[in-house]
């Protein structure tokens, strides 16, 4: 029998999923959009920008996830967090080449200085997104749901990132993102929205069953990365070790993909030309959830990750509207539909009252070694890049359609993961 989840587990998967996917968007994507446009940022100034970000995201979900479950709540790490996200959020209108010169003193362009002010402020959003959405957020998910609805949920929470990208996409196409008061005016109204769902919570959340820890906390931490616990629950780490492969095929490409539409392939209204494949694909990966309910992690898995295949070959190969727009609409479902498939494969095997501890090592699967590996691999792509000159005689280098290829050669290794043999679905091992 399926477990019902009432309303309000449904509209607070739905704010907080999109709110957070709204802010995450603005940071994995636009980041790199700003410090390039604001600041000249090289391609080694965007890796070094996502992979500072992995760390503090990677080592603040293993230390807020275990204090979420030593303290045994997750709505207080939750709206606090997002109260604080998106105050962080706010605090990047201060990153324009004027001010920092006002305010430092500088005699000389303040380009370099605003790089390495953006990643440190970043890496401070960072903390505060991941406590609340990558520990807090995805433990209250994981105890808040069961076997029985955990695709159909994680289908909703997966197509978020894709929703978030059309509502950014959309909301980005009234900005000059050339001029640093746009950025001013979109970081206040993305810290604002971040804040109000953060009060929001306390009103909406239903904070689940969960015991407090009586282990240490120390303990705790450590928790997801003992060989003991790597031996109980051999599948849920050969899950994250797919995961792992997977995101770091999408890390190749995904901090370099709106540069590479706007800039390499010329496409000034890449929005409109994107928005039709994000609303399908967001169609496509609500439904994949229930594929993977009833058809288990081998099939849905398998085909999500052939989308993702056709997709990153069309993009490798074409530069016209037409096969582009079919290209990144396989490559987005590919994307979604896969992250929708790990994420309810592992939430099915997380040891029930343990989901805090282990998101560390989930985040350490989706996030750290992906953002390190990953935009290590695009960089060595893109060393001979092709550099183009602005119009203040600074230069920039143009991202190439090898991202794609480097990304295919990647996720290819994931496959495997998908013989019938190695159905993960609905296995959870016991804990000590």
């Amino acid at each position: 029998m399926k477990t019902k989840l009432g309303s309000k587990f449904w509209a607070a998967l739905t704010i907080f999923g999109l709110m957070g996917q709204i802010a995450w968007v603005v940071e994995n994507m636009y980041f790199n959009v700003f410090i390039y446009k604001m600041f000249n940022a090289t391609a080694a100034d965007i890796g070094n920008m996502v992979a500072a970000s992995a760390i503090t995201a990677t080592l603040t979900t293993i230390f807020m996830g275990a204090l979420s479950d030593k303290i045994g709540k997750r709505k207080l790490f939750i709206c606090f967090g997002y109260i604080l996200w998106g105050i962080s959020i706010f605090s990047f209108i201060f990153l324009r080449q004027d001010f920092i010169s006002k305010t430092l003193g500088l005699t000389v362009s303040a380009a370099s200085v605003g790089v390495s002010l953006t990643i440190i402020l970043d890496c401070v959003m960072t903390f505060f997104g991941s406590t609340a959405n990558d520990a807090a957020f995805n433990a209250w998910l994981t105890d808040s749901t069961d076997s029985s609805n955990r695709g159909s949920a994680e289908g909703i929470n997966a197509m978020m990132p894709l929703v978030s990208i059309l509502v950014v996409f959309g909301g980005f196409m009234f900005f000059d993102l050339e001029k640093a008061k746009s950025w001013s005016l979109i970081f206040t109204i993305i810290g604002v929205l971040t804040t109000a769902i953060g009060i929001l919570g306390f009103f909406i959340i239903k904070e689940p069953p969960v015991k407090p820890v009586s282990s240490s906390y120390i303990g705790g931490i450590i928790y997801g990365f003992k060989p003991k616990t790597i031996l109980q629950n051999p599948k849920l780490y050969l899950s994250l070790l797919g995961f792992i492969l997977f995101n770091i095929s999408i890390q190749i490409f995904m901090p370099y993909l709106i540069i590479y539409y706007e800039v390499t392939l010329k496409m000034t209204n890449y929005v409109l030309i994107m928005a039709p494949a994000i609303i399908i694909a967001s169609v496509v990966t609500a439904l994949w959830g229930k594929v993977y309910d009833k058809k288990g992690f081998s099939l849905s898995g398998s085909i999500a990750v052939l989308f993702l295949i056709i997709g990153y070959v069309i993009l490798f190969f074409t530069r016209t509207t037409l096969p582009v727009f079919l290209g990144s609409l396989l490559m987005m479902s590919g994307y979604l539909c896969g992250m929708a498939v790990f994420g309810a494969v592992i939430r099915d095997n997380t040891p029930i009252g343990f989901s805090g501890r282990l998101q560390g090592v989930r985040i350490f699967s989706q996030v750290l070694v992906p953002g390190v590996v990953g935009p290590a691999i695009a960089k060595k792509v893109l060393e001979n890049a092709q550099v183009i000159v602005n119009n203040d005689g600074t230069t920039s280098f143009v991202p190439n359609a090898n991202i794609f290829l480097a990304a295919l050669l990647v996720v290819i290794f994931v496959l495997p993961f998908f013989i019938k043999k190695r159905n993960f679905k609905n296995d959870i091992y016991p804990n000590s």
